[in-house]
């Protein structure tokens, strides 16, 4: 039975008072995250058994317009945009794939978590692997790849759950595809659950033993200064009476907590993943240069009789393939779209590491931490960007059903701008840490501003060059 010490009203805000009915209300909150893995499974498997909507099929009369909608053009913006705004809620309170690995985890074998799962780059890899793997499914227009990719995700949640650990979430805390990117956007939520080391320690001395939590998602409460691993789930709030939910400025983490344990693969999973894999996957089937490439090879190919990479095209669930709707990707295909989200990945993503590197050895000698911290600096415009991409779903939805949007240029610059001004801003202070003369921060802001403007070139390109 878990004890939770709770401090008098009068001493509790708001905020507070959330996180405390939070933990006192587990039970409820367990019969909201299975109302929503019911809904989740029925938006996901019923399309599969339903024929493909056609041309004239609304949202509104259509059940798998309806679910690819609710998924990709409300479901998907909606939680990065809650993440950066209340940290993980998500993943605590409503994920799915985490009660499901929770569930299965507590009626499982309770195995020790092998080292090969805890290794640091699982989350960066996955999210790349089932991003690419996505476009080249056309997993956010049909039904089938679409169970595939989630259906596929929620079923190794639930088997590494009863294999590894008791009542925790393995798979959210090591090898979620997004954990890494919900990590990230966390960093920005003005909310977090705060821990107080001095009473913490006090109730050491005290002789106070509250007994256990159970933090599913393996976080050290004791050492937790950040909101990127905190699943905002309430267990542990009012717990020693030193943990609590609180405000804070949304660039706290990035520049006081995010420099004091560097972690390379989250400058891999911001610079090449989200400012670089990300851009490629969305602008591909827009981009001007994508079909020059695939015209140039097709051509070279037909010269020298070379015919079979134009002509087979592989099962759906290897490239897309829905002759019904006019839409097929062969070897070529699929191969260069393949290649052009790599190139992109790799282009902008050095492009950037050189600039980030440029700006640390403006600071002094270059030290890996210092780089790792400026590229957290990012942030901001890498995750308006995500959003921005999955937004487009969003828009591009809604207007096949005749409803446009008024501002959507408008509104998608401003984000743009103003995530670009806060990555700027964190980057001066963040400087700031590190070198006291003006002169030297100025070049290195000036080696970040010719970053942010490489990864915004992507966007401009989507929404307003193509």
């Amino acid at each position: 039975m878990t004890t939770t010490v709770f401090l008098s009203r009068p001493q509790r805000d708001v905020w507070q008072r959330i996180g405390d009915w939070l933990a006192r209300h587990q039970r409820e909150i367990r019969c909201v995250q299975w109302s929503v893995v019911i809904v989740y499974v029925v938006l996901l498997v019923v399309p599969v058994f339903l024929p493909m909507p056609g041309n004239a099929a609304h949202m509104w009369d259509d059940f798998t317009r309806f679910a690819q909608f609710a998924f990709w053009g409300i479901w998907w913006p909606m939680v990065l945009l809650a993440t950066a705004l209340v940290g993980r809620v998500w993943c605590g309170l409503l994920c799915p794939e985490g009660a499901i690995s929770e569930f299965s985890s507590r009626y499982g074998r309770g195995g020790g978590i092998p080292r090969w799962v805890k290794w640091n780059g699982w989350p960066t890899v996955a999210f790349a692997g089932t991003t690419l793997y996505g476009q080249m499914v056309s997993v956010h227009q049909y039904p089938k790849p679409a169970l595939l990719v989630l259906g596929g995700s929620t079923l190794a949640a639930a088997v590494v759950g009863y294999l590894y650990g008791k009542e925790k979430r393995v798979w959210c805390r090591y090898l979620c595809p997004v954990g890494g990117v919900f990590g990230l956007l966390a960093k920005l939520a003005p909310l977090h659950f705060r821990v107080d080391a001095e009473i913490w320690r006090e109730t050491l001395r005290a002789g106070l033993k509250p007994g256990a939590i159970n933090c599913a998602p393996l976080v050290p409460l004791k050492t937790m200064r950040g909101a990127s691993d905190c699943h905002m789930c309430g267990r542990c709030s009012g717990f020693r009476g030193a943990i609590r939910l609180a405000r804070r400025s949304p660039s706290h983490e990035i520049v006081h907590v995010a420099g004091g344990h560097p972690k390379p693969w989250e400058t891999v999973l911001i610079v090449f993943g989200l400012m670089g894999l990300a851009v490629g996957a969305f602008h591909w089937s827009a981009s001007l240069w994508f079909n020059a490439a695939k015209q140039w090879v097709a051509e070279w190919l037909v010269e020298r009789g070379a015919l079979w990479p134009l002509e087979i095209s592989p099962p759906w669930w290897v490239l897309t393939n829905y002759p019904a709707r006019n839409d097929v990707l062969t070897l070529l295909d699929g191969t260069i779209l393949v290649l052009y989200v790599l190139v992109t990945a790799l282009a902008i993503g050095l492009a950037i590491t050189l600039l980030l590197s440029l700006a640390t050895l403006c600071l002094g000698r270059f030290d890996p931490a210092r780089f790792h911290h400026l590229a957290q600096t990012l942030i901001p415009l890498a995750a308006a960007g995500v959003f921005l991409g999955l937004s487009a779903l969003s828009v591009s939805q809604l207007r096949m059903d005749g409803i446009d949007l008024p501002w959507v240029g408008e509104t998608r610059m401003a984000m743009l701008f103003l995530a670009s001004g806060w990555s700027g801003v964190l980057c001066w202070r963040v400087t700031g840490l590190y070198c006291k003369p003006r002169g030297r921060r100025v070049m290195a802001l000036a080696s970040i501003g010719l970053a942010l403007t490489i990864a915004n070139a992507g966007w401009f390109l989507l929404f307003w060059g193509w």
